[in-house]
């Protein structure tokens, strides 16, 4: 269970630039459902994320995973609790250029300690499962939109996290790769992940894929 209490965030605080990103958020995320974050461009969304999986601190209130306050964690544990129960796919995928789609891929395991050949062999087989096994070779600017955000995936799966935060996952997308990227995600939910996605795409929210939907606008919950 993952649940906000009272939670805001405020980028530049005390500053001509002030921004209050999201205001006052009080929810609980059931595990194993996929839950929808909706909302236009500005509403708090990617933010919002961002405080789920610890990628950024709350200005106030508080963040807990079953029942443990991660937002008041050290720097230190709170890396490994989101390296081991997040993973995470960025809006602009976020892939490294220069690095191949395996080397993409087995990155986020290189923290864990896991062996080298392991995390190899995993990370292939993440590939091919997303039709990408003749890619893995390919650096990352060589790759096309639709296998970019297959690698982005894969990436957030390689230490096999129960949680997957999907930041706006269809938005670079045509329809027909954004179908195939719903699918993805909707096996995911079969697997018994949790999956929070953020996204204003009508497609995402008419597959059939979401189970709740949180409505936001100015960083605040829509009723």
């Amino acid at each position: 269970m993952i649940e906000l209490v009272a939670v805001s965030k405020t980028f530049n605080a005390g500053q001509a630039n002030e921004y209050r990103a999201v205001r006052e958020v009080s929810l609980a995320l059931e595990p194993g459902r996929v839950t929808a974050l909706r909302g236009p461009s500005g509403s708090g969304k990617t933010t919002l994320l961002g405080l789920i999986g610890g990628l950024t601190r709350p200005t106030s209130g508080r963040v807990r995973l079953d029942g443990r306050d991660i937002s008041a964690l050290p720097e230190r544990f709170l890396t490994r609790l989101r390296r081991a129960t997040f993973g995470f796919v960025f809006q602009q995928f976020q892939l490294i250029r220069g690095l191949s789609a395996l080397e993409n891929v087995m990155l986020p395991a290189t923290p864990t300690g896991r062996p080298y050949a392991q995390v190899r062999r995993h990370a292939l087989d993440l590939l091919e499962g997303f039709g990408l096994g003749g890619r893995a070779e390919a650096k990352a600017q060589w790759l096309s939109g639709g296998e970019a955000q297959r690698v982005a995936i894969a990436r957030a799966l390689i230490n096999d996290p129960a949680i997957i935060l999907a930041d706006e996952p269809t938005s670079h997308l045509d329809s027909a790769l954004s179908t195939q990227i719903l699918a993805i995600l909707a096996d995911l939910r079969t697997q018994g992940r949790t999956l929070i996605v953020s996204s204003h795409d009508p497609l995402v929210f008419e597959a059939g894929l979401v189970e709740r939907v949180i409505d936001l606008r100015d960083g605040k919950l829509v009723p």
